[in-house]
């Protein structure tokens, strides 16, 4: 089964080494010298970080991305999320359905509304979701002991799950989890069914997730906004 396939069957799929070893120590580098405001979990709105930039247009993640989602996917959101034994945490079972949009809108299916560092969100409608595939590139070795993404094969077929719908699920299906090498990465639709274990290691576990769409303007008068 082909990349594309497995991740319209499953939500998901692992690609191992999509980036260099190389070029993932030095984008290391270059967000550790960034002094950007950390939160507890990491740092939020990168897609304008030269470094992050580069990554997410790189010919080999561009590439992967287009098999999937067509020829004029773009990414628009990037997220660094670092789990280590200073800053440990629990994800309980979820699915991301907030996206980043130019403007506030009302329309049938979006909301609530919030705006987060300037940047108006909105929990987006299945029919927009579907339309998203998340790279969440690691940047270091992820293992059974580090808290690594837990997923719930086949749910993002679901639509948007209510969290009594999640929490049955998650009873029913078998989790499968995730461990990724370095310069790895798990492909993953956002409607997906997703957690992680707080790290039981004093290994790092920072992964850079980056969302792509398949267009900019990913329902009629809904304009995504880079962050």
């Amino acid at each position: 089964m082909n990349l594309s396939a497995q991740v319209g069957q499953a939500g998901y799929g692992i690609v191992p080494g999509i980036v260099g070893e190389s070029e993932t120590r030095s984008l290391l580098w270059d967000l550790d010298g960034s002094g950007l405001p950390r939160s507890r979990a990491g740092i939020r709105h990168l897609m304008s970080h030269p470094a992050v930039s580069r990554i997410a247009h790189s010919e080999n993640v561009l590439a992967t991305v287009k098999g999937i989602l067509g020829e004029r996917a773009i990414p628009f959101r990037a997220t660094l999320f670092d789990k280590s034994p200073a800053s440990n945490w629990l994800v309980m079972w979820h699915q991301d359905t907030a996206l980043p949009l130019l403007g506030k809108k009302e329309s049938e299916g979006w909301g609530p509304w919030s705006v987060k560092d300037g940047v108006t969100y909105a929990h987006a409608p299945a029919k927009a979701l579907e339309k998203v595939l998340a790279v969440r590139l690691h940047l270091d070795d992820s293992n059974l002991r580090n808290g690594p993404l837990r997923i719930l094969p086949g749910t993002h077929n679901a639509g948007v799950l209510t969290d009594d719908e999640i929490h049955e699920l998650s009873g029913k299906i078998q989790a499968v989890e995730c461990p990724v090498p370095l310069g790895g990465a798990i492909l993953m639709c956002p409607l997906i069914v997703h957690a992680s274990s707080k790290s039981t290691s004093d290994d790092p576990r920072r992964v850079l997730h980056i969302e792509y769409a398949s267009e900019k303007e990913i329902l009629p008068g809904m304009t995504l906004a880079i962050a």
